[in-house]
């Protein structure tokens, strides 16, 4: 059986975000001797927005109104025209293809008219810089987009003047986004969704969006089909830069009905604001400069303020799961309660089954201490299918690993081995890290002498 301490370090790492050595740029050929080649997600299968109309009009409202720290917009803004998009820095192979397979999903599921550009003035400059120049920005940021910039050096100059601010933005012309080339394939394949979005919609994350990017819970990595749709909304011929909230209030009604028919048949829900002191306890219990007290009493509060809110959704549930991720090396059987909790709230709501599927890899590493690897098998591919649809790679390589050793426990080595190799493939491209990887492939190496049945 794998031993636990490799388990333990794998499920850690799967809920970092920043675990990696840096991709060497496009103009250098990697070679990582040994090593699987890195593997790739090629078809995107989006799930369909299932949410009635009526509250996703409230949402796209919401959406590009305020800003996540809460500050109002005055007016909806947007690219009036076709918009391009260049690439400059020290862009890494991924990169690139990432960035292709965005705007072929954005011109074919949002009808959005924009393509790359190699040279030039773009509408969208994406550039490529280090993780140490982000945070000595912004300290805890791993990418962002700004207005009226085209390089980091000229956001870095100006980013205290009127034209960096997106309060006083009329309408998009040139914004900039920086991201990470230091960072794993899919941290930087994240950061272009979240921002290239961003950049062409919403400027707002909303906690109670289940089913979006749009979300400061980072539950959902790549752009859904609920962010496709805001975004072909916010192109509709109905709306343009400088309108007000009144006004796009007026119109986005008629647009979801043209664009999403199924939307009006589904029951409304009611309107379910999140507290700003909700949002508050939870970055706190976040906060890795905190000590594991604070942030559990942080996470505490946001549970006893779901409670107070009568909650039942996935916002119930997320505190819960925090506390089961800090309390699952020190008391496994807290942190399982916790998990359970989660899940209680999670099974009763509506497009939770990512959400779900991360319970599902922590549940999974204590099945097979317990040695019911075997009849936990069904979860496990459940959960894999999930991850996979969701293009979630670090949480797919971890899940297959888990797999793996649940494989083993069954008595079935030969499965084992190459699930487990499909796993490193996927941990190249989630991870990055050729130290996790390498980890990894020793566990491989060794798995022959490790195959007792359980």
């Amino acid at each position: 059986m794998i031993r636990w301490a490799a388990l333990v370090f794998g499920l850690a790492l799967a809920g970092c975000t920043a675990v990696s050595v840096p991709e060497p740029p496009s103009r250098v050929k990697p070679t990582v001797e040994g090593l699987p080649p890195p593997k790739a997600f090629v078809t995107p299968r989006p799930t369909p927005p299932g949410r009635a109309n009526a509250d996703m009009a409230r949402d796209f409202v919401s959406l590009h109104f305020a800003l996540e720290s809460g500050t109002p917009l005055p007016v909806f803004t947007r690219f009036e025209g076709p918009v391009t998009v260049r690439l400059t820095g020290q862009v890494t192979p991924s990169m690139q293809q990432d960035l292709t397979r965005l705007l072929n999903r954005l011109r074919r599921e949002a009808r959005i008219d924009i393509k790359q550009i190699p040279e030039g003035q773009a509408n969208i400059t994406i550039e490529a810089v280090t993780q140490d120049q982000i945070q000595d920005i912004l300290p805890q940021a791993a990418c962002f987009v700004v207005p009226n910039a085209s390089s980091f050096e000229e956001y870095s100059r100006d980013r205290r003047k009127k034209k960096s601010s997106w309060v006083r933005l009329q309408d998009r012309q040139r914004l900039g986004i920086f991201i990470p080339y230091d960072a794993s394939p899919q941290e930087k394949r994240d950061c272009l969704h979240e921002e290239i979005a961003q950049a062409l919609g919403p400027l707002n994350d909303l906690y109670h969006l289940p089913d979006s990017v749009f979300n400061d819970d980072n539950i959902h990595t790549v752009l859904t089909g609920f962010d496709m749709l805001m975004l072909r909304a916010a192109y509709s011929p109905d709306l343009r830069s400088g309108m007000s909230r009144e006004q796009v209030e007026a119109v986005i009604p008629g647009i979801l009905r043209r664009l999403n028919p199924n939307g009006e048949v589904q029951p409304v829900g009611p309107p379910s604001e999140t507290p700003r002191e909700w949002i508050r306890a939870v970055q706190k219990s976040l906060n890795p400069n905190r000590n594991v007290q604070a942030r559990l009493r942080s996470a505490q509060r946001a549970a006893q303020i779901g409670q107070e809110q009568g909650w039942t959704d996935h916002r119930r549930a997320y505190p819960h799961y925090l506390m089961g991720r800090m309390g699952q090396f020190d008391n496994p059987q807290a942190a399982l309660r916790e998990y359970d909790i989660a899940l209680q709230f999670l099974r009763t709501s509506p497009s939770t089954e990512v959400h779900q599927a991360y319970i599902t890899t922590q549940l999974g590493a204590y099945a097979l201490a317990q040695g019911s690897g075997p009849d936990f098998l069904p979860e496990l591919d459940k959960a894999i299918d999930v991850m996979t649809r969701a293009e979630n790679a670090s949480q797919l390589a971890t899940l297959l690993l888990l797999k793996s050793e649940a494989l083993n426990q069954a008595g079935r080595p030969v499965e084992a081995r190459s699930v487990r190799l499909d796993s490193l493939g996927w941990a190249r491209y989630g991870f990055g890290s050729e130290t996790v990887v390498r980890s990894l492939m020793q566990e491989v190496a060794e798995a022959p002498s490790n195959n007792r049945g359980g």
